[in-house]
């Protein structure tokens, strides 16, 4: 499987951008899963339910399983953060990976940047970084794509 990332500081639009590709890729036949890191403490269960008594209790992992989906959460309870490359050996057979965020990962990514948020550009510092997606054009050695284009593809140069 084909491992691409999409980083830059929150608010640029990896988010918008991501869900804007996804569709594309799937209709060109693609069989696409993501991986999001989150610098901060997240949750996708809630207090009260069952699964996350569970996990309160102790357990190290709980799986939800139904008709329409399941999911597995692992409680890292003092465990070091896993790797970017040890959670992908988790995914089942696909063609593409996307990773949103792991900026300082060395995989194949595009910033994604606005200037209007006050951030710096990661690049030339950012590790791997091969464009940039902007609502503004850089005068850089690197592909751009246009955040305001409804379609941000084709990258131009």
């Amino acid at each position: 499987m084909k491992v691409f990332g999409f980083t830059g500081y929150s608010g640029a639009g990896k988010t918008t951008l991501i869900e804007q590709l996804i569709p594309r890729f799937v209709t060109d036949g693609l069989r696409v899963s993501l991986i999001k890191h989150a610098h901060h403490h997240f949750d996708i269960d809630r207090p009260g339910k069952d699964s996350f008594r569970h996990r309160e209790a102790g357990a190290s992992e709980v799986m939800l399983v139904s008709d329409q989906r399941w999911v597995l959460m692992h409680e890292l309870r003092e465990e070091p953060e896993p790797l970017l490359e040890d959670q992908l050996l988790r995914f089942s057979p696909c063609d593409l990976v996307l990773v949103e965020g792991y900026k300082f990962t060395d995989i194949p990514k595009i910033e994604v940047h606005r200037p209007a948020n006050g951030k710096p550009l990661l690049h030339p510092e950012g590790h791997n970084i091969i464009a940039l997606a902007s609502d503004v054009k850089f005068e850089l050695p690197l592909p751009w794509l246009d955040l305001t284009s409804p379609t941000p593809l084709p990258i131009s140069s």
